[in-house]
C-alpha cells in the first residue's frame, strides 16, 4: 500500500483499556488516550509506574494480556486499520513492520535455546524462504550491525552466557535488522548501568536512523527522552495530561509534569529536600488539545 510521508506514520484514537477486579469492576488502566507517530519520529511517553506507558505500546502490535478488556476509536498503522485486521494480518504485520523492544533481556530472552535459534525463529517469519546457510549469514550479519564482537560465538550463546548491554543488543539486532518502520522501545536500558546504556543507545539510534523508523521510546528517565526524542507525550494514570517538543520538556506547564521534573534534581548543588508531588483529583479529566 502506497502512503503519503505527510500522513501520520500511526494514528491510536480514544484507547481505552481496563481489568477486571475481584469483585467485578473495571479498573480501567489506559482512559481515553490519543497520539500521533510521525514518519521516523522519535516520541518519548513517559510517566510513573502505572500510568499506561507499556499498555499503550503493547495494545499497538496486539500484544495485550488475555485479561485485558480495551477498544479504540481508530487505530491506524501506515495508511492500515489495526482494528479491522484479520489475527493472521495482524501477526505478519508485526513480525515484518512492527516490532517491541522490552526492557529486561533476561526476561526477554529463552533461556533455553541460543541467541541463534531464537533470531532464526524471528527472522524465518519475514524471511521463510530463506536456506540455512543464507539464514545464518543474516543472524551473524545482524549481529554485527548491532557491534558485538564475536558475533559468531554469541551466535550460538544462551542468554544467561551474555551481559545485560550485549543482550540487549541482540534484542535490538532482531527487532531492527529487517528495517521495521515502526519500533516500540519500553525501558530498553532500564536493565543496565550509565556507560553501557550510552552504548546501546548509539547503536538503536544507529539503526533506526538507518532505516527511517518511527520509534515510540518508553522511559521514566527525562533528562534521556529530552536528548533522544523529539516529541514527549507525559501520561498520568491512564490518561495525556501533555505534550510537547522534547526540548521544551523542562519549561512544561501541567503540575504532574514539573512534579517529575523536580523529581530529578541536578546532581550539582541538588535541594536539601525533594519535594512531595500533590496530585488533583481534576488530573483525571482530559484536557483540552492535550491528547495530540
Amino acid at each position: 500500500m502506497e502512503t503519503s510521508t505527510s500522513m501520520p506514520l500511526c494514528e491510536i484514537d480514544d484507547l481505552r483499556i481496563g481489568f477486571r477486579t475481584h469483585d467485578g469492576t473495571l479498573a480501567p488502566a489506559v482512559r481515553g488516550l490519543s497520539l500521533t507517530l510521525g514518519h521516523g519520529e522519535r516520541l518519548g511517553i513517559v510517566g510513573e509506574s502505572g500510568s499506561g506507558k507499556s499498555l499503550t505500546g503493547r495494545a499497538l502490535l496486539g500484544l495485550l494480556p488475555p485479561a485485558a478488556q480495551w477498544c479504540a476509536g481508530r487505530m491506524v498503522f501506515d495508511g492500515e486499520d489495526l482494528l479491522a485486521l484479520s489475527a493472521r494480518r495482524r501477526r505478519k504485520l508485526c513480525g515484518a513492520q512492527m516490532g517491541m523492544i522490552l526492557q529486561d533481556p533476561k526476561y526477554s530472552l529463552n533461556p533455553v535455546m541460543t541467541v541463534a535459534q531464537q533470531m532464526r525463529e524471528a527472522f524465518a517469519l519475514r524471511e521463510p524462504s530463506l536456506g540455512r546457510k543464507a539464514m545464518r549469514e543474516k543472524i551473524v550479519a545482524a549481529l554485527e550491525a548491532v557491534h558485538i564482537r564475536h558475533p559468531e560465538r554469541v551466535a550460538d550463546a544462551y542468554p544467561h552466557e551474555l551481559s545485560g548491554g550485549m543482550g540487549q543488543r541482540v534484542m535490538i539486532a532482531m527487532m531492527v535488522s529487517s528495517g521495521p518502520r515502526l519500533l516500540v522501545a519500553d525501558e530498553p536500558t532500564s536493565a543496565l548501568d550509565v556507560l553501557v546504556s550510552m552504548q546501546v543507545l548509539a547503536v538503536l539510534d544507529e539503526m533506526i536512523g538507518r532505516h527511517g523508523t518511527g520509534l515510540i521510546f518508553i522511559s521514566h528517565d527525562l533528562p534521556l527522552v529530552m536528548s533522544f526524542c523529539d516529541r514527549v507525550v507525559v501520561m498520568y494514570a491512564g490518561r495525556v495530561v501533555e505534550t510537547c517538543a522534547a526540548r521544551d520538556l523542562v519549561h512544561a506547564q501541567h503540575p504532574y509534569t514539573r512534579g517529575l521534573l523536580a523529581a530529578n534534581p541536578p546532581l550539582m548543588s541538588p535541594p536539601d529536600e525533594l519535594p512531595v508531588l500533590q496530585r488533583d483529583p481534576a488530573w483525571l479529566e482530559p484536557l483540552e488539545g492535550a491528547t495530540r
